[in-house]
């Protein structure tokens, strides 16, 4: 299945590159790398300084897809439980 902007939510996001647009705590933002773990409420990225916790609620995250496509995705779309989430958006 194809990953659009739309249905991000129903998708797994590990393995996916990333950069943070926004972020309440600002030493985050223009920080990159790839996601390597999913909670509740954090992304963890592995970034070339090493792994990084970001809150999912108050950060905006730009997402390079598989197929090279870039999306801009909001991080209070996806709080919860990543295995909750994917089912409750099916």
């Amino acid at each position: 299945m194809k990953i659009s902007e739309k249905d991000i939510a129903k998708h797994e996001l590990i393995g996916l590159k990333v950069k943070i647009l926004t972020s309440s705590c600002r030493s985050l933002i223009g920080l990159e790398g790839k996601i390597i773990d999913e909670s509740k409420k954090m992304i963890v990225l592995e970034t070339k300084n090493g792994p990084k916790k970001i809150p999912k609620e108050t950060s905006v995250f730009f997402l390079t897809l598989p197929d090279g496509k870039e999306i801009k995705l909001e991080g209070r779309r996806i709080v919860g439980r990543p295995e909750d989430r994917i089912k409750k958006a099916r």
